[in-house]
């Protein structure tokens, strides 16, 4: 079984900084880290490996400083990295990255074997989209399983998967066929460690390094800022709220108690709130 992994090298969230008059996120000095919810799926595909065999090959698109994600997967276990690099993805969307991403992943099935499964996380912590698995789902016409939680079974004699997914209400146990792209949610399962002698291992590897023209990809006007319709206004940091929040000291009182404090304290807030209700419900 082939599995490929899609991971992203973000900057780390507690370190970022919004430039003060350009409004956007200033990346230069800023430690950065494979997107924590990208090794979720990565620990799932590696457990599928050691279950049935095969190869988990690592796909990442970035500046050359994302071989460092890279190397970091190949010391969990992964059989193989690919870093998709080259100006012409620079200001990528997720319209752009998931055409990048799918052209790459389309180059390593004829390169390396035909992939069973595809797993990205379900969306990375710099953006918060969730768009990118399914784009490229879409472009490569498989089958999607978004917010996953669990791999109930898999049969590779009759190419048939199922899956429990989390949804609004509950869970649904989803059964699809072969190939297909599953997007992986947090916490579903333990991480790893990985060994030294796969750490050493990490640090020899040859990192697979593919241009635009290395991936197969011919329109370039599909990539980077030209193929990227989404415009970013502005980036701005919170400001911070001067009050304090207001706690309520719930020990030995009843919950009716309780929430007559809280109306109280509400309607003390915003006097006007009281007269806005009173007026809706025509008393």
């Amino acid at each position: 079984m082939h599995i490929v992994i899609c991971i992203k090298q973000v900057p780390d969230s507690a370190q970022i900084r919004v430039h003060p008059v350009t409004n956007t996120i200033m990346r230069q000095g800023v430690p950065t880290i494979i997107n924590p919810y990208d090794l979720f799926a990565l620990e799932e595909a590696l457990k599928l490996r050691d279950v049935h065999g095969g190869e988990v090959t690592v796909l990442t698109m970035g500046p050359p400083m994302a071989e460092d994600s890279l190397r970091k997967a190949l010391g969990y276990g992964a059989d193989r990295a690919v870093l998709l690099t080259d100006r012409y993805f620079a200001g990528s969307d997720t319209l752009a990255t998931s055409f990048a991403l799918s052209q790459a992943i389309a180059k390593i099935g004829e390169t390396f074997g035909r992939p069973d499964i595809v797993f990205t996380g379900k969306q990375t912590i710099d953006g918060d989209t969730a768009q990118v698995g399914p784009g490229i789902a879409k472009r490569l016409d498989l089958s999607q399983l978004t917010y996953v939680a669990k791999i109930a079974s898999i049969d590779l004699k009759t190419r048939e998967i199922e899956v429990a997914r989390r949804a609004e209400g509950g869970t649904q146990l989803l059964k699809s066929r072969l190939p297909c792209l599953i997007t992986m949610l947090e916490d579903t399962n333990e991480i790893r460690r990985g060994s030294l002698q796969q750490a050493l291992c990490a640090a020899r590897s040859q990192v697979v390094k593919w241009t635009a023209a290395d991936a197969g990809i011919d329109d370039l006007t599909r990539c980077g800022m030209r193929g990227s319709p989404t415009v970013v206004k502005r980036v701005f940091a919170p400001t911070a709220r001067a009050e304090s929040a207001a706690q309520i000291d719930t020990a030995e009182r009843g919950l009716q108690d309780i929430a007559d404090e809280l109306i109280a304290d509400i309607l003390t807030r915003r006097p006007a709130l009281e007269h806005e209700l009173a007026f809706n419900s025509g008393t």
